[in-house]
């Protein structure tokens, strides 16, 4: 059965539709790279996904033993997030909350996890610096620790790279091909990067709004070198 499934799904708000009506099937360790328009409804898929925006249409289903709560999530920086006060070990390991329920605490547990997880991104040796202090790639090295978490199985990546320079940006990119190859960790990217779509993805779901397609790489390829509409919103 496969881990993700969108049925004819349309995502909007107060009535507006955002996306247009998208239909996909995933299985564990796919590599999908949501490209498309700006205001196409990339980051409301994401939260439809996790279960923070309800389908105006269609449904979403999980399978493969992944359950909602399982979803590791890496949003968009903000500024203000950039200068959060806390320690890199807080951070991480607050991606155990979303299964530790009512427990008001973390674990031995917890915090062995989160020490492998910074140990797998390579920044144990931060773990108890400033979060603000870091630069940029080692604050999304941090947060995708934090993703890891909480989940084992299927991470949503919205623009990780983005105000990233060229070499950590190819370094981050490394990192998750290597969850993902090696670890089977299915992978949802929103990204504008389509050096990155051609070099990591097994699939592409493009979000323009007429027509909407999901198809594998190697499809998608076939379709830019027809000249056919895959815009991704930057050109």
């Amino acid at each position: 059965m496969a881990q993700l499934t969108c049925e004819n799904v349309i995502l909007g708000y107060e009535k507006t539709a955002v996306t247009g009506c998208i239909n996909l099937s995933l299985n564990k360790g796919d590599y999908l790279c949501i490209i498309g328009d700006n205001g196409s409804g990339k980051s409301t898929l994401m939260k439809g996904i996790l279960g923070l925006r309800k389908p105006m249409e269609g449904k979403i289903t999980f399978g493969d033993d992944l359950k909602q709560n399982e979803i590791g999530y890496m949003p968009q920086q903000t500024i203000v997030q950039k200068d959060f006060p806390a320690s890199v070990e807080e951070i991480v390991i607050s991606g155990c909350l979303s299964r530790s329920g009512l427990r008001p605490f973390f674990t031995k547990q917890d915090k062995m996890l989160a020490d492998e997880m910074l140990a797998k991104m390579e920044i144990l040796d931060l773990k108890k610096r400033s979060y603000r202090e870091l630069s940029g790639g080692q604050q999304q090295r941090v947060l995708l620790a934090r993703a890891l978490c909480a989940t084992q199985k299927m991470l949503l990546l919205d623009e990780p790279v983005a105000g990233l320079d060229p070499e950590t940006t190819e370094e981050f990119y490394e990192l998750v091909k290597r969850l993902n190859r090696e670890e089977q960790v299915t992978i949802l990217m929103v990204s504008h990067d389509l050096h990155a779509v051609s070099k990591y993805a097994s699939h592409v779901l493009n979000l323009v709004k007429d027509p909407v397609f999901f198809v594998t790489k190697e499809e998608y390829l076939k379709l830019n070198q027809k000249g056919e509409e895959v815009s991704d919103g930057t050109v």
